[in-house]
């Protein structure tokens, strides 16, 4: 087949002898001598040219089967070219770089279709094809087997301090108390001192290389997506590493609490490590790699870790969704500080408009889990209200309900700030059963003396909360058929509230004023309680209605029965009272000493008054064995008197 080169020069050949001849002809003007002067000039400039091109074909020819069989080889080996040493592999580049070059040469120039140089350019284009090929391969490699081990144990952290429950004040939230939800792990913040190196820094350059061969040679896109593909593989084993698994929305909401609640405790420890270490350092390694080729690097960032992320942010989507329990309510108010503390970081690791999709989820994920906390503690306070009861507390200790509600708050104030912004704008709402005066709008802040407006969302919330619960213990109190009793409940119960709040932050949110008001509640009750128990007994021991008729001498035999009176209902309160419960120690201790003091006293009082109208057989029992007894009540394991002998 003749080359269209070689016909151009054949048909320049014809050209100039034609001239030539032309030339000959003596009847030839000037002018038409000059014409054929210039174009005998521009044929052999075309001569020329034609000639040079076909040396630089040529060449090129030459050169490419050079490449060609460098390359071949390659194709021959089974092992890989990296793993042979720099010295093979930076051979291999500068053919694969010289087969580009050789194929935009070729390009250049004005080829005609099925002519020699076309096909030998679709010669360089093979050869260049299975070069990126090789490369691709060899890139894919490097990136997996230089992979760094990821070992989350030596990660920086710091916990919390934990709050040290009192005994019984644990309220059980599955297999966690309220207490033990205190333990929140946070990692330890810093600039760069969480970027670790993925993959072997050794390798760094020569993939920085071969990303830049393969993105002149027009084969960026095959290179983005082999990065894209292992990186993915390796975000989704660190995701493995940190123990969180892949849960559809369904199957969050079929877990057990106990199963979930171990499962958010894990996320949330995950996504800090995944974010501000592992995305950190996987935006570093493509800056790395990628870092002269503009946008590149972004979008390959962004690509290789959206599923990671997805799949993170879905877990927090299907916590968000589901309903709304108040043991979740910590939990989720953890997941949404987290997100919210971790906005910085997602905004420099998604800066640009490549990133643009990941963030948008990440915000809406966030916004999900504000609004289910928000509606989770709104819900909590109208299920207190709601909760009855038909039977009394038995012992009138303190109730399930005011353990739980206020553990509960206690653990609260850890997320005062993120609470305040989401209650910000919803006003308290206080059940009619709750009277004006515990109403919270009526609470001022003994802090700083203002008025409901300048306090916090959460302190009104929170005063309200209260406030509902005060009143549910009142309308518990009404189940008791015992005055005494129900004072007793009610003096535990507001006794309780006012030590829980004194003890913890909870003081600086609804204030030393609260505190009082409750102290003087349950004084109260307590005073409530000794009247309705022992007014009746201690009239019994008043020398009214003891003298005969007409006469100014006591009466013997009203004597002796004023006594066995006495005695009866002593023991009465005895077997009853020695089963009711006032588990505070303290408190315990005070009210037997203040029955003690009214109790003895008032009994030696009248005993030694009438030592001389009573004999020691009618008297069953000394003021040491009254006291005693009365240092048996409220141990909640009833008691009886009976079976003890007289002294």
């Amino acid at each position: 087949m003749i080359s269209t080169m070689e016909g151009e020069e054949n048909l320049i050949a014809a050209a100039q002898h034609i001239v030539k001849a032309l030339e000959t002809n003596k009847n030839l003007t000037n002018d038409e001598r000059k014409i054929l002067a210039t174009l005998g000039a521009q044929l052999s400039t075309m001569s020329r040219v034609a000639e040079k091109e076909d040396e630089e074909v040529s060449e090129i020819e030459g050169r490419l089967n050079l490449v060609h069989d460098k390359i071949m080889n390659w194709e021959l080996e089974q092992s890989m070219i990296w793993d042979c040493g720099s010295e093979e592999a930076n051979e291999y580049l500068k053919a694969v770089d010289e087969a580009r070059k050789l194929a935009e040469s070729l390009e250049s120039l004005s080829l005609a279709k099925d002519s020699e140089e076309t096909l030998l350019l679709h010669k360089a284009h093979d050869v260049l094809q299975t070069a990126m090929a090789r490369i691709e391969e060899e890139f894919r490699h490097m990136l997996v087997h230089n992979r760094q081990p990821f070992e989350p144990e030596h990660v920086s952290f710091r916990s919390s301090e934990e709050d040290v429950p009192d005994e019984g004040s644990i309220v059980s939230f599955g297999e966690d108390s309220v207490d033990d939800v205190l333990q929140r792990d946070s990692i330890s913040r810093g600039a760069e001192e969480f970027i670790i190196d993925l993959v072997h820094p050794d390798v760094i350059p020569d993939l920085k290389c071969i990303a830049n061969l393969m993105f002149d040679s027009n084969y960026g896109r095959e290179c983005s997506q082999a990065f894209i593909s292992v990186r993915k593989d390796a975000l989704d084993d660190c995701l493995f590493i940190l123990e969180v698994e892949k849960f559809s929305i369904e199957d969050v909401m079929k877990m057990e609490w106990a199963t979930l609640n171990s499962k958010i405790r894990r996320w949330i420890r995950a996504i800090k490590i995944f974010v501000r270490v592992y995305l950190a350092s996987e935006k570093w390694l493509a800056d790395q790699i990628f870092g002269a080729l503009e946008s590149v690097s972004s979008v390959c960032f962004a690509e290789s870790s959206k599923a990671s992320m997805l799949q993170l942010l879905n877990f927090g989507e299907a916590i968000a969704i589901g309903p709304h329990q108040p043991e979740k309510l910590i939990r989720v108010l953890g997941m949404y500080e987290v997100l919210a503390d971790l906005i910085p970081d997602t905004d420099a690791l998604y800066s640009d408009e490549t990133g643009s999709y990941v963030k948008t989820e990440y915000q809406d994920v966030m916004r999900r889990l504000g609004d289910c906390a928000k509606a989770t503690f709104l819900e909590f306070q109208n299920a207190v209200a709601s909760n009855i009861s038909t039977t009394p507390f038995a012992g009138g200790g303190i109730h399930h309900i005011t353990r739980y509600v206020m553990n509960y708050i206690k653990t609260l104030t850890d997320y005062s700030d993120t609470l305040n912004v989401l209650l910000k704008d919803h006003e308290t709402e206080v059940p009619n059963s709750v009277s004006p005066d515990r109403s919270p709008v009526a609470e001022k802040d003994s802090t700083n003396g203002s008025s409901s407006s300048c306090v916090p969302p959460m302190a009104l919330h929170l005063r309200s909360l209260a406030s509902i619960t005060e009143s549910n213990l009142d309308d518990k109190s009404k189940l008791y058929k015992d005055e005494a009793l129900r004072h007793l409940f009610l003096m535990n119960n507001v006794h309780y509230m006012a030590e829980k709040v004194k003890g913890s932050e909870l003081r600086t949110i609804l204030g030393d004023e609260w505190i009082r008001k409750r102290n003087w509640k349950f004084q109260q009750h307590a005073m409530n309680y000794e009247r309705a128990t022992w007014s009746s007994i201690l009239s019994l021991l008043r020398d009214e209605g003891l003298y005969s008729p007409g006469s100014s001498s006591i009466s013997k035999t009203l004597l002796k029965e004023r006594l066995h009176s006495f005695y009866l209902a002593f023991e009465d309160v005895y077997k009853s009272q020695t089963g009711w419960s006032v588990p505070d120690t303290q408190l315990r201790d005070d009210l037997r000493i203040s029955t003690s003091l009214k109790v003895i006293q008032a009994y030696r009082t009248f005993v030694g008054r009438h030592t001389n109208h009573v004999s020691d057989r009618h008297i069953k029992y000394n003021a040491e064995d009254l006291e005693n007894y009365i240092m048996d009540l409220f141990e909640g394991s009833p008691r009886s008197l009976h079976s003890f002998h007289r002294r």
